[in-house]
């Protein structure tokens, strides 16, 4: 009897570990039953990554009523709203879309309608207004909605104008007006939509050091590697010092350097931009007199606006000697600067 009594007691006390765990663990993940989905929403610009991830609502109630006329000021509220539960009283914005926080999240420090915006993931909340919203972008991420919303949390708040658009049945995220260095976002519903902008002040800076790791793997082991970037550097008007260095590489550095028209002109230009006036004038004249240099390129460099290097008699007497060289001219390459059977884009 005493060792029943014992394996009574053990066995309700395996009980009791047990039925915890069953009473907090999650559900099965079933199909979207229509009320809302879930959505993500990606954008590049440049080598900086903006994402949104939300849950999307319809204009269709759960009951199938059409509330159409009835999303703004009635089922989202004008201003701040209390929502009856959680703990942010009657200071609750809305949670700009359904369910889970909406975050954002972007991979680099960014400019959100010109204030400064640290890279991270931000729940996004909104403060909606007849006339203007407020776009909350706060250092929790992670909780339901906006019941638990603390305004101690906010990262960045701006204030920007709603306007009317096309008919969205479903709440969604759109990136418009894209830019090499900046992109519109745009939240949209209904007939409503409320755009922000977000720009990448220094893109230039972040594709130099993307090139700039590039250069000690495989790129930094051809003379193409080394002139692209020197002149990425050049059309971009950024680190044209370090670039001065790259495009001498391409020229001289052991093994890979190689002397040719593209490598030398290229050198010419970064030290006319760096200010050594006497040492661009000597590598252009290399440059318009090296085998390499066909009549096309020799044309293009004397059509190049503001002569720099004083070329224009050294360019027409070098294309005559090109053209008895050659015998035709020869069919210009897609960029304008690389001889036939180089390699290009070797840094991206």
């Amino acid at each position: 009897m005493k060792a029943k009594g014992l394996w009574t007691v053990v066995f309700a006390v395996a009980v009791l570990a047990v039925v915890p765990a069953v009473a907090t663990a999650q559900v099965v993940t079933l199909p979207p039953d229509g009320k809302n989905q879930k959505a993500s929403v990606s954008q590049w610009i440049g080598l900086v990554e903006v994402n949104v991830t939300y849950n999307s609502p319809r204009v269709t109630a759960p009951d199938g009523t059409d509330r159409t006329g009835k999303i703004w000021g009635q089922l989202v509220p004008y201003g701040m709203a209390n929502l009856g539960f959680g703990t942010c009283g009657d200071q609750c914005p809305w949670r700009a879309g359904a369910n889970e926080n909406t975050v954002f999240l972007v991979s680099n420090d960014v400019k959100v309608e010109g204030q400064a915006l640290p890279a991270g993931a931000y729940g996004l909340h909104m403060i909606p207004g007849q006339e203007e919203w407020t776009v909350v972008f706060s250092k929790n991420s992670t909780s339901w909605g906006s019941f638990f919303y603390n305004q101690a949390e906010d990262a960045l708040r701006v204030t920007v104008k709603p306007k009317k658009c096309e008919y969205n049945h479903w709440l969604t995220y759109e990136f418009t007006e894209r830019q090499p260095d900046r992109a519109t976002v745009a939240l949209k519903w209904e007939y409503l939509e409320v755009p922000w902008t977000i720009a990448v002040d220094n893109a230039s800076e972040l594709y130099v050091e993307n090139v700039r790791r590039q250069l000690r793997n495989a790129p930094g082991f051809n003379w193409e590697g080394w002139q692209e970037a020197a002149n990425f550097c050049l059309t971009s008007k950024a680190n044209l010092k370090e670039a001065l260095s790259w495009a001498q590489n391409a020229v001289s550095l052991p093994f890979i350097g190689q002397e040719n028209f593209v490598t030398l002109r290229t050198l010419a230009d970064l030290q006319a931009a760096n200010g050594l006036n006497a040492e661009a004038r000597k590598t252009f004249q290399r440059a318009i007199d090296h085998p390499t240099a066909g009549v096309m390129d020799l044309h293009r460099a004397r059509l190049r606006r503001g002569r720099p290097h004083g070329e224009g008699a050294q360019v027409r007497e070098a294309r005559g000697r090109a053209g008895a060289r050659r015998g035709e001219q020869e069919e210009p390459g897609d960029d304008g600067r690389c001889p036939e059977g180089s390699r290009r884009n070797q840094v991206t």
